[in-house]
């Protein structure tokens, strides 16, 4: 049967910068692929309005996912707005029953924004709760209770909000679709923008596949990989498989 993979990211363009290499293997591995970030991009412009800005990265979004082969989902709130509360991670916890994953690829647990982390945190509580009969998600959809494994991407910068490095147990090889993640996050026109203003990032893509020959290098086998850390499989998966490894042996090698 058919694998379910899910990359849940907090800000339109996370998933480019450090899932999206990933995410193609399993599309191209034969898998079902579902993208979403749960912000909306509502404060990366430093000069048009929020319904302009968001409107735009809606835009860009889906057409990065288009581009990817990747179902779109909507994003739930603004940027900043991205807590770990009850609401939210009802919601995100309905968008789960919705797809059923098999696999789902999140953001890491330590990163240098709040947004990012908490975006982490909502994911694996949200898909916890997939299985609970009484646990009602919003909208209200029936529980179910395949295994399921979570992968924690690196954090943009490779290091935590205390500038530790994170270091990774799994490394996906993505030389052979580096080009295609440079023109999937090609497509977040606005993004660019944005940083180049704010951060001062005058190489927006020339940062993402620095950091994913970075992470090549630390696998000592790939010129460009993307690295993974695998949740725990209590509550998740009965059985604890490695399914990322699973789809993607032959590009992946484990640290």
């Amino acid at each position: 049967m058919k694998k379910i993979v899910m990359a849940l990211g907090c800000h339109p363009d996370d998933i480019e910068f450090m899932m999206a290499g990933t995410l193609l293997l399993c599309k191209e591995a034969g898998c079902e692929t579902h993208y979403m970030n749960i912000a909306n991009g509502s404060c990366g412009t430093a000069s048009l309005s929020p319904s302009k800005i968001i409107a735009l990265r809606a835009k860009e979004g889906k057409k990065a996912a288009a581009f990817a082969g990747a179902k779109f989902h909507k994003s739930l709130v603004n940027d900043i707005e991205v807590y770990y509360e009850d609401g939210l991670i009802r919601k995100i916890a309905g968008k789960i029953r919705e797809v059923k994953p098999d696999l789902l690829l999140i953001p890491s647990l330590e990163d240098y924004m709040e947004d990012h982390m908490n975006t982490a945190r909502i994911a694996v509580t949200a898909a916890f709760c997939r299985g609970m009969r009484n646990y009602r998600t919003s909208p209200a959809l029936k529980p179910f209770g395949k295994d399921m494994a979570l992968y924690h991407a690196l954090p943009y910068g490779l290091k935590d909000g205390m500038q530790q490095p994170v270091i990774p147990k799994l490394f996906v090889d993505i030389s052979g679709v580096i080009e295609k993640k440079t023109e999937m996050l090609e497509i977040h026109k606005t993004q660019k923008e944005w940083l180049d203003k704010s951060q001062g990032l005058n190489a927006y893509l020339k940062t993402m596949q620095d950091m994913s020959r970075q992470v090549g290098k630390m696998s000592k086998k790939y010129k460009y990989a993307e690295g993974w850390r695998m949740h725990s499989p209590l509550g998740f998966s009965s059985s604890g498989k490695d399914t990322l490894s699973e789809i993607l042996g032959k590009n992946l090698v484990k640290a």
